[in-house]
């Protein structure tokens, strides 16, 4: 068991059996903890039939104060897969979580655990999303994983996203330099920005936590080098001027408009597949709005003849892409 496909299979084989309480999966080590009351020979029994080499460890009476509890905690920050992906890093490894449950619209999170939640709280609290614990209550019920989930086919799909947000990195960031336009040059890495969290979350799969943390920095501290670089870049052509193509600037615009149109293309029907999908799918709709921003401040530039809607735009994206390695950063 050394990735989420196997963690469902395992799940779908136990969860709804009578008698099994709680899952607690922990990839790196291979092991899986079940809080149950049925004999521990039927459980690994239904275990050994899946043929992934399950054998029984060892078994302890469960301490009464292992009652799993429901913690409801409000995220205002929390918009986009990049925040939800640094939720789920920050809170890998905690013991006691058998599931997080991510609501993006809302700004919500739900986390199944025994314990107390005061823990996860401070941990939410070092990314500087606003996490504030709602209320916490006894689980009434064992949620029942959804069946049907074709993570291979998902596992695709963010190939082809990252593929896509890729290519758009270096060909925005070439064809900006080239046009004198800030605004390309920062929109480029939004891009980057994207493809990070992407090739983030498929790197991360069934690695040890401390590694998933490592690659997270090298990531994030290569978003604040090219954000200040792009920073840099908006000061010296204010200073000594420049002259921004601003049909290049609407042209590759549009271009990476299309670029998130065929991503959301590709995301609508797996959006409702699981929490880190619709989270994709609202950081593409995003991306949309900054896309729109670049192709508006090359109509300005054009009918003004003034660089500073270049200067603006290129600004903001930058300061966006710069807030979000910030958070990376923080992650320990």
């Amino acid at each position: 068991m050394d990735c989420p496909s196997e963690e469902n299979i395992v799940s779908m084989a136990l969860r709804g059996k009578e008698g099994i309480q709680t899952l607690a999966f922990d990839l790196p080590a291979r092991e899986l903890k079940v809080l149950h009351t049925r004999p521990a020979g039927e459980v690994l029994a239904a275990l050994v039939s899946l043929n992934l080499g399950a054998t029984l460890k060892g078994t302890e009476p469960a301490s009464a104060a292992e009652d799993l509890k429901k913690s409801h905690f409000s995220v205002p920050k929390m918009d986009c897969s990049s925040e939800e992906n640094l939720i789920r890093m920050a809170l890998a490894g905690e013991k006691g979580v058998s599931a997080l449950t991510f609501d993006l619209p809302k700004r919500e999170l739900t986390v199944l655990h025994t314990g107390e939640p005061d823990r996860f709280l401070e941990r939410l609290g070092t990314l500087d999303l606003g996490a504030s614990l709602v209320y916490s209550e006894l689980a009434a019920e064992e949620p029942v994983l959804a069946a049907g989930i074709d993570d291979q086919a998902e596992a695709r799909t963010l190939k082809l996203l990252l593929a896509i947000n890729g290519a758009m990195f270096v060909i925005e960031m070439a064809l900006g330099l080239f046009a004198q336009s800030t605004g390309l040059i920062a929109d480029s890495l939004d891009m980057f920005a994207d493809a990070a969290v992407y090739g983030l979350a498929l790197f991360a799969v069934g690695r040890a936590a401390s590694l998933k943390v490592k690659a997270a920095h090298l990531a994030g501290w290569l978003q604040v080098l090219l954000a200040l670089g792009a920073m840099a870049e908006v000061v010296r052509r204010a200073v000594v001027g420049s002259e921004p193509a601003s049909a290049f600037m609407m042209g590759v615009g549009l271009l990476a408009l299309l670029a998130n149109v065929a991503c959301l293309v590709l995301l609508t029907p797996k959006k409702d597949g699981g929490a880190h999908m619709k989270a994709s799918y609202i950081f593409s709709t995003n991306d949309v709005l900054a896309n729109i921003g670049v192709i508006v401040a090359g109509v300005l530039v054009a009918w003004t003849g003034s660089q500073v809607p270049d200067l603006v735009i290129g600004t903001v994206i930058a300061l966006v892409v710069l807030g979000g390695a910030r958070r990376i950063l923080k992650l320990r």
